[in-house]
């Protein structure tokens, strides 16, 4: 509501004065750069991890689709971007795209994923001016 308040009040002021033109200009601008840093900007991140998720897919682990279906990774096909995997008791195989990949079940690539997590937030903090937690290395004498 005080967005409209404020685009009204610039209106009013583009008719009786040329500077009120800049004013509705600044306006849209700022609604366009808070418009990117809420919507546009987290997407476009939350995109790029799942693109690497879904290019780390390597044979031998486990994989759910979006589609619900869970099964181990027998083949990876880059040329045409499909994964071929193996479900059931009966080893069914399936091909699906990379796209359809949801998650990595495998446990060690959950580890990996959580470690990549953890050393962005670590650079984050670095960033903005705390102090990292320092590991203390221990060395062993012969």
């Amino acid at each position: 509501m005080d967005f409209l308040f404020l685009a009204e009040a610039a209106s009013n002021q583009a008719q009786g004065s040329p500077g009120g033109t800049a004013l509705m200009l600044g306006f849209w601008v700022l609604v366009f750069v808070i418009l990117y840093f809420v919507m546009i900007r987290p997407q476009r991140k939350k995109q790029q991890e799942e693109d690497a998720l879904r290019n780390s897919v390597e044979v031998g682990d486990d994989i759910t689709t979006i589609g619900g279906i869970v099964g181990k990774v027998i083949a990876v096909r880059d040329d045409d971007e499909t994964v071929v995997i193996e479900t059931g008791s009966d080893k069914s195989r399936i091909r699906f795209k990379k796209w359809a990949i949801r998650s990595i079940d495998t446990p060690d690539k959950q580890i990996a994923v959580e470690t990549k997590k953890e050393k962005k937030d670590k650079k984050n903090k670095k960033k903005v001016g705390e102090e990292p937690e320092t590991e203390k290395n221990e060395e062993t004498e012969d």
